[in-house]
């Protein structure tokens, strides 16, 4: 099904992208065209013959070479000295190219979460030991990481709710409890976690939080199991991982004692830029599938895209993606010009936004595919699956519209404040 894929381009060229950008851009669309949609057979071949659903097959690693070939590599990486130097703005458009193709083209570039959150937490708090023995081998895309913060035992969608102890022992710290969906600690080349502990419970709500390194081999770390998502057992892994007494030196402590809400906060506003254009992406291929689909199958005597229904849902996944692409474009711009915390709003909105209406639109073009969509000879259950997992991680939808309305509140009751009397 992937041979001869052809995803047509629907992204304008914005006014102020830099010239590298489109270059960028260019040469990740011949990338896609020309190497990673007539991987995407082999890669799934390799996949159900190895029989491991963590099996790291050869085809990405070739992608990976051609990748650095080519010079797309670390595109997310906003530090020149680290990767190609784009701002959000630039880079939103590569996420989404890349999110065509989500289980090879990411990785294949080195863009892939969490890794790239963690590099970029890794870059800026990280000691020189830290990036020496850890973000160099990640930038160069020959060892993994995860990211353990969600906890079973409490709603870790609040923070502040997070039970793990990291108590000060000595030298250092004894790490106690329990994480699951450390997305990527079941990828064969994970070596490294980023975990969230409370170190002073007596602090103020958001002082209460560090984070820590923490090789994945540590003493006392024990990865329980996979968690599957709607049945789907994902390559990287989602594992629950148990800490009992794991030491970990206090220089490994990223920051210092009560800066993991902080940390956290840094790297989330960037990531949920890549994890919705990526959502764009899947957006964009199930519209060309639904539109091949529709012109192809003939029912009751006409093509599916003479049904006006179809012909409206097509309409309407256009208008859908073309919204939701500008809101996201709209907040990477917000971040590159005053700041993750000035576009909080957005960034809430976009996470909200952008995982909907990629679901809906995957949705509909399973419903044109029949029984055909629900199988994995199209990529469309495998979006689904991921979009609906979407709308949990990073924080649920609610989470961020709380957010987005106290945001609201606020400013209407300043404009009231500032002026008693005018609607």
């Amino acid at each position: 099904m992937s041979e001869g894929v052809v995803i047509s381009d629907h992204q304008v060229s914005l006014v102020g992208t830099s010239p590298r950008a489109q270059s960028y851009r260019a040469k990740l669309l011949d990338f896609m065209q020309s190497h990673v949609y007539p991987a995407e057979a082999d890669y799934s071949g390799q996949m159900r013959a190895a029989g491991n659903p963590h099996h790291h097959p050869q085809a990405i690693e070739d992608l990976k070479c051609e990748a650095r070939r080519r010079g797309l590599w670390n595109l997310f990486h906003p530090h020149p000295q680290w990767g190609a130097g784009l701002s959000n703005l630039e880079y939103a458009p590569l996420a989404e190219i890349m999110g065509r193709s989500p289980w090879l083209a990411p990785e294949a570039c080195n863009c892939n979460a969490p890794d790239t959150g963690n590099m970029e937490v890794l870059t800026l708090f990280g000691t020189d030991e830290h990036k020496r023995r850890w973000l160099k081998p990640l930038l160069e895309g020959t060892i993994r990481s995860a990211f353990a913060m969600t906890e079973p035992a409490v709603a870790s969608s609040d923070a502040t709710n997070i039970e793990m102890r990291m108590e000060r022992c000595g030298d250092g710290y004894l790490l106690n409890g329990r994480k699951w969906f450390a997305s990527n600690a079941l990828h064969v080349n994970c070596q490294v976690l980023i975990v969230m502990g409370k170190t002073d419970p007596e602090a103020a709500p958001h002082r209460q939080q560090s984070m820590a390194v923490v090789p994945i081999d540590a003493a006392g770390v024990r990865i329980l199991r996979n968690l599957s998502v709607f049945g789907y057992q994902d390559r990287e892994g989602h594992a629950e991982i148990e800490f009992t007494n794991v030491r970990v030196p206090a220089g490994d402590l990223l920051k210092g004692e009560g800066e993991g809400f902080a940390i956290s906060q840094a790297r989330l506003g960037p990531g949920r830029i890549h994890h919705c254009m990526r959502a764009i992406g899947m957006a964009e291929r199930a519209l060309q599938l639904l539109c091949q689909r529709a012109d192809s199958r003939v029912v009751f005597g006409s093509a599916l895209s003479e049904r006006a229904n179809i012909a409206d849902w097509i309409a309407e996944a256009r208008i859908e993606i073309e919204k939701s692409r500008l809101l996201i474009l709209k907040a990477a711009w917000l971040m590159d010009t005053v700041g993750n915390r000035e576009a909080r709003t957005e960034i809430a909105a976009i996470k909200v936004d952008a995982p909907t209406i990629a679901l809906n639109v995957v949705d509909r073009a399973i419903q044109v595919h029949g029984a055909l969509g629900v199988t994995e000879d199209v990529p469309l259950a495998g979006f689904w699956a991921h979009l609906r997992a979407m709308r949990i991680a990073d924080g649920p939808d609610e989470v961020h519209k709380r957010t987005i309305a106290r945001q609201e509140l606020n400013r209407h009751r300043q404009r009231a404040a500032d002026s008693p009397g005018l609607v």
